[in-house]
């Protein structure tokens, strides 16, 4: 049996739908992850949904686990000064973690779900996770911290499809997805307003500091100097341009951070490029010594696969991932995830970014 994880969204109803009508056995799981308004449920529109369908539907209380292996680490880890994706702990933690063992409880096989992905024979690794055929819609990035044996009880039903057909392919079966606006927010930070979920998060949040500038070029006799005071590193993330509220001759970027010293670095275009990365907490997806010679690595969801050299230390999964760029990019900001990908965009590894090569020698040089 497959039961399928539908949260009130098109995707997950397509999943639903498509595996229905193709005469699969399958039932509906809801995974409750935080208390909603009335107005808000979606159960009682999945309630609709499945009875039409002829599926049974089961709903599983998650809200209390959802709080501590994922907004209680997202709020921790803001508050020590980092950028955490809360979607990949989410996948690998709760969505293929407790559901699937719920779903496994059901007597169900595997677990289906509305993720644009796909996992796809290999004729060197075997089975791999690949992206999907819209690669747009792609969230093969968020599920690299998923281990390979939770995904092999996984089914991706939109691997080959896109957006529009999911959408066409609902309103023609003459079904209403009750959550049917899309969102690209954390699902549990009203209107996207992080700071303000913070701050009524119960952690401690870091105070004002220095901002401390890091030059573009060598022998700028700035270098290092004070030019401003930050109202709390948290609110900050690499990259970013807005919100610095200093004046300044050029555009100034938040290029790191040094969170022993509570100080932030900012400087110029020139300062952003980085090229090396480490990252830890390393799950991997296919046995290195399966790996290509050409590697590529992605830091950030919305950007291209960049080439680089990658090691591994400290072991294979639980490990630590030393990233090369072959070119200097931005710096990627602990938290986030990076992906070890081959040259068809097959996952072969994820972990979390500890840090830059830049925030090492950005911090050494504002302690000096």
């Amino acid at each position: 049996m497959i039961a399928v994880a539908v949260s009130g969204g098109v995707d997950s109803l397509y999943a639903l739908m498509t595996l229905k009508d193709r005469g699969e056995s399958v039932m509906a799981l809801h995974g409750r992850f935080r208390a909603v308004a009335p107005e808000e449920d979606p159960v009682p529109g999945l309630e609709e949904n499945c009875r039409r369908l002829g599926v049974k539907l089961v709903v599983a209380d998650l809200a209390a686990p959802f709080h501590e292996r994922v907004v209680r680490p997202f709020a921790e880890s803001y508050a020590a000064g980092a950028t955490p994706n809360p979607c990949a702990l989410c996948n690998a933690r709760i969505k293929f973690g407790l559901l699937l063992d719920a779903a496994l409880e059901q007597g169900a096989d595997v677990l289906a779900t509305g993720h644009y992905a796909r996992r796809a024979e290999h004729p060197r690794y075997g089975v791999a996770l690949a992206p999907a055929a819209d690669k747009d819609k792609d969230q093969s990035y968020f599920l690299a911290l998923t281990p390979g044996q939770r995904l092999a009880r996984a089914l991706f039903p939109l691997a080959g499809t896109d957006k529009a057909a999911v959408r066409a392919g609902v309103e023609a079966r003459g079904l209403v997805a009750p959550l049917p606006k899309e969102s690209q927010e954390i699902c549990f930070v009203p209107g996207n307003e992080y700071r303000r979920f913070l701050e009524l998060a119960g952690v401690r949040l870091p105070g004002p500091g220095p901002v401390v500038y890091v030059a573009g070029e060598a022998g700028d006799a700035r270098d290092g100097a004070v030019i401003g005071v930050h109202q709390g590193l948290w609110r900050y993330t690499e990259g970013q341009r807005r919100g610095l509220g200093i004046a300044w001759s050029e555009p100034l970027y938040v290029v790191g951070k040094d969170v022993r010293h509570n100080r932030l670095l900012a400087g110029p275009a020139a300062a952003l490029c980085q090229r090396r990365c480490t990252a830890g907490e390393v799950n991997v997806l296919v046995d290195p010594a399966l790996w290509p010679q050409r590697l590529f690595v992605r830091i950030r969801y919305r950007e291209k696969m960049a080439p680089a050299r990658v090691g591994l230390v400290d072991g294979v999964d639980g490990g630590r991932l030393e990233i090369c760029f072959d070119s200097p990019k931005s710096p990627g900001a602990p938290g986030q995830i990076a992906v070890v990908y081959d040259e068809e965009g097959i996952v072969l590894a994820g972990g979390v970014i500890l840090a830059s090569s830049l925030e090492a020698d950005g911090a050494a040089a504002a302690s000096a």
